[in-house]
């Protein structure tokens, strides 16, 4: 998910994908150690991808007061 794509949700979608997101790497870190998965960047652009999100959150946080 680029940058610009974060930057059309709203606030509220931004806190579900960023739910729904945590899980799905959190599932995908224990199914790595327990098989290594075909290609493991997956991991590292995913944790990326949460990183983006949770920044675009905090400059609206701090943008709003």
């Amino acid at each position: 998910m680029k940058i610009a794509e974060v930057r059309e949700l709203s606030t509220k979608e931004l806190l579900e994908r960023v739910e729904a997101e945590t899980a799905s790497y959190d599932q995908k870190v224990i199914n790595h150690s327990i098989s290594p998965m075909d290609n493991p960047a997956q991991i590292k652009q995913q944790r990326r991808t949460i990183a983006r999100i949770k920044t675009e959150l905090r400059q609206r946080e701090l943008n709003n007061k």
